[in-house]
């Protein structure tokens, strides 16, 4: 067995135990979603598509409420703030977890709604040191705001950088403001308190054009199988459950989202289109995951008894 083949034995061991009820679950009840971008228009005539203002309102109740003033992450001297910039709309933040590229190519406007893509078998759940990131029934990658550290772990091993960071929020404060954490991450949850009540995501609700539909993944693939168009989603990054269908090659788009954000020095919540492996795939993240597999069983354990501490008080 080589050096490759002995981490992924080791991987997948050491979690096959805490993940198998969860993924028979979740294999009876995924849901899964196309987004066609020849059917999106970017809400053209709208100020703010409504895919955007549909998700703005219906999660605002979960958006961060940072206290302030916000510390520095040490030993940086720095932390990221989006509190007063909660009208961006033009990538994703904290306070927008879902927006819309707009694109260009041979005169062709390509509109492209961008959020969390819901990954198969997510690097940034086995790579979080506290095992916060959990994914649930049916599919969805849901950050756990009430107990993240804000490390940006997950961040650092999405292959498009989708979970956003707010500073000043989070557990952190109540244990080592100066010493641990820098807030919490925030991206699409998939409308799941939604979904539990049998209603789909908002963002579908409220697409003029029908352009996103979320469905149970047997009748999304029975969809997508017969397709001819170009497919993004599928294989992306190990398989995910949200599925790009575009009559316009995906090497192509790519290559525009690059060109717009060229002269950017800061292109993280502007995620690509580019053909990508799982990170899981490298040796260098296996050993990674291998080695925080036990680190995030005693942070999970470490949470699960706050939880506990909570309840008795």
């Amino acid at each position: 067995m080589n050096r490759r083949n002995f981490l992924k034995f080791t991987l997948i061991t050491s979690a096959t135990p805490l993940l198998a009820d969860q993924e028979i679950s979740r294999q009876n009840s995924q849901m899964m979603s196309i987004i066609d971008l020849d059917l999106c228009d970017g809400c053209e005539g709208f100020e703010v598509p409504k895919c955007i203002s549909a998700c703005k309102t219906h999660n605002k109740d979960k958006f961060p409420d940072p206290k302030k003033p916000i510390m520095n992450y040490w030993p940086q001297k720095k932390y990221e703030d989006y509190s007063d910039k909660k009208d961006i709309i033009d990538r994703l933040t904290p306070y927008n977890w879902t927006y819309v590229q707009k694109i260009e190519i041979n005169g062709k406007k390509i509109n492209i709604p961008r959020r969390c893509m819901h990954c198969d078998n997510p690097p940034c759940q086995k790579l979080c040191p506290f095992g916060v990131i959990n994914k649930d029934k049916y599919g969805a990658v849901d950050i756990d705001k009430d107990f993240c550290f804000g490390g940006a772990k997950c961040r650092d091993a999405c292959p498009w950088q989708i979970p956003q960071r707010q500073a000043g929020v989070g557990l952190y404060l109540n244990i080592a403001p100066k010493l641990a954490g820098g807030g919490v991450m925030y991206k699409c949850d998939m409308c799941k308190d939604l979904l539990n009540k049998g209603d789909k995501p908002a963002c579908q609700n409220q697409c003029p054009k029908k352009a996103i539909k979320f469905a149970p993944k047997n009748e999304i693939m029975s969809i997508v199988n017969k397709e001819n168009r170009h497919i993004y989603g599928l294989k992306e990054n190990g398989g995910t459950s949200t599925i790009y269908l575009s009559s316009v090659d995906f090497e192509s788009i790519n290559e525009a989202i690059t060109k717009k954000y060229e002269n950017l020095t800061n292109k993280i919540g502007r995620p690509h289109m580019a053909r990508v492996d799982s990170p899981l795939q490298k040796s260098e993240n296996l050993a990674m995951a291998v080695m925080i597999t036990p680190l995030a069983a005693i942070g999970a354990a470490t949470i699960s008894a706050i939880k506990w501490n909570k309840k008795d008080k």
